[in-house]
């Protein structure tokens, strides 16, 4: 637990992780919303705005935690909870779908065409971050603080 490789080298993970699964959901937002409709969590309005959303957040939040940035860790974990939920809830309707985690095309999905391996990877994912809380707790972060540099270099926001 002392490592700052093992915690570098899972935060890159799980950053590489989310990286790849909101490029790739960008890449093809229909089959996305498609996938998003077929769980019949969202009312229908709602839907190609969060096809939008989702993939947006996956990508600044897996920017946000490579660079240190304070929120972006709770924000992968609120994420992959999320994930983990609609997935039982899937798994408890006894959907037989593509959970659209890496958009289409997923081998994944394709491979095994079900929710319970995407589970297995979630609570694998949720683990990862389980250390990386607890390597925080044990090893104080710096957190990446732009907003601190523009204002210690004398330019001042307005406001203030």
């Amino acid at each position: 637990m002392h490592s700052v490789w093992l915690y570098r080298s899972i935060k890159w993970i799980l950053a590489g992780l989310f990286l790849a699964a909101g490029i790739l959901k960008l890449q093809d937002l229909k089959a996305l919303t498609l996938t998003i409709g077929a769980f019949g969590l969202v009312p229908s309005p709602a839907i190609e705005p969060l096809a939008v959303l989702l993939p947006v957040v996956e990508i600044v939040a897996a920017a946000g935690l490579i660079l240190e940035v304070r929120g972006c860790l709770g924000t992968i974990t609120g994420l992959i909870l999320g994930f983990i939920g609609v997935l039982s809830y899937g798994i408890a309707l006894g959907l037989d779908i593509d959970c659209g985690c890496f958009g289409p095309g997923d081998p994944e999905g394709e491979a095994f065409h079900g929710l319970r391996s995407a589970l297995v990877r979630d609570c694998f994912m949720l683990a990862g971050v389980t250390f990386l809380y607890g390597w925080r707790f044990l090893h104080p972060v710096r957190f990446f603080r732009p907003w601190s540099r523009v204002q210690r270099n004398g330019i001042k926001r307005k406001g203030r």
